[in-house]
C-alpha cells in the first residue's frame, strides 16, 4: 500500500519546508474514479511539474520537501477534512461520478490519506522549526470551462492574513524579470486550507508559490525554477532575519 507522502532531504533544524499538496496523479489501485484516465495526465488530476521541482530544491543541504502521493481527485489535501470538494466530484467541467461515496467511505478515505499527510506536515514543522514553509503549486495555463483566455503570470505569489515573506518573493521575483502575479490566478484569502492550518495559524513564516504548468514540464525548466526558488527563499530568509 501506498504511503500517503514522500519526504525528500535529510531533516535538520531550520531551513526550508517545500510542501506540495498534489504532487501526483496517481489513483490507488482499490479507487475506481469513473473518470478517462487520460484526465490523470491533466491539470484536473494533479500539479504537473511541481514534484520534480521540490525533489531538486531537496538536494541542496538545508532544504526538506513533503509531497502528497496520490491524485486531487482522490483527496484534495489543500482543503479542510469537512467540506466536500476534499472528495471532489467535479472539477474543471469533468464529473467524477466515482467520488458519489457514502459518508463511511469518505472517513475511511479520509482517514487513508488526509489526515496520516497532513500530520506528518505539521509533525516537520514542529521538529525543523524552519526559517520558512513553502507552499508549491502550479496552474494551467488556461482552463477546460469557462474563458479560454490565456493566463499571461508565468508565477504566482499568495498568501492570506501574514504578508511579509510573500511581498519579499515578489520584490524578488519581480526583480529576475518574470511576469508576476500577486494573488493570482488564484487568492490566497479565498484558497487557504494548508497554508492557514500548517504555517499561519502557529506563526509560521510561509509563502505560497503558483507556477504555469507549461514552463515546467520538462527538467530545463524543472531544474531552471527549482533553482530560482532556492534563491528568493535565501532572499527572503535574510529579510525576516
Amino acid at each position: 500500500m501506498i504511503e500517503p507522502f514522500e519526504i525528500s532531504g535529510i531533516v535538520q533544524k531550520g531551513g526550508i519546508l517545500v510542501v506540495v499538496d498534489h504532487a501526483s496523479n496517481h489513483v490507488p489501485s482499490h479507487i475506481d474514479l469513473g473518470i478517462p484516465s487520460e484526465c490523470l495526465e491533466e491539470h484536473i488530476a494533479y500539479d504537473i511539474g511541481v514534484a520534480n521541482i521540490a525533489r531538486y530544491m531537496s538536494e541542496t543541504s538545508d532544504c526538506v520537501s513533503i509531497l502528497g502521493t496520490v491524485s486531487r481527485l482522490v483527496v484534495d489535501l489543500n482543503r479542510y477534512p469537512d467540506e466536500a470538494a476534499a472528495i471532489p466530484k467535479h472539477s474543471d467541467g469533468v464529473e467524477i461520478t466515482g467520488n458519489d461515496i457514502s459518508d463511511e467511505d469518505r472517513e475511511a478515505r479520509l482517514n487513508q490519506y488526509f489526515h496520516p499527510y497532513h500530520n506528518r506536515v505539521a509533525s516537520l514543522i514542529r521538529d525543523m522549526n524552519p526559517d520558512l514553509v513553502l507552499f508549491l503549486h502550479s496552474f494551467t495555463p488556461n482552463l477546460r470551462s469557462g474563458s479560454v483566455e490565456q493566463r499571461p503570470w508565468e508565477i504566482g505569489v499568495l498568501y492570506n492574513e501574514y504578508e511579509i515573506a510573500s511581498r519579499l518573493a515578489l520584490d524578488f521575483l519581480k526583480d529576475e524579470q518574470l511576469v508576476v502575479g500577486d494573488q493570482q490566478p488564484y487568492s490566497g484569502k479565498d484558497l487557504h486550507a494548508t497554508m492557514k492550518r500548517q504555517a499561519e495559524d502557529i506563526g509560521q513564516a510561509y509563502t505560497e508559490i503558483e507556477i504555469r504548468q507549461d514552463l515546467i514540464t520538462h527538467e530545463t525548466g524543472q531544474r531552471h525554477f527549482a533553482d530560482l526558488l532556492i534563491r528568493m527563499c535565501d532572499k527572503i530568509r535574510t529579510g525576516l532575519a
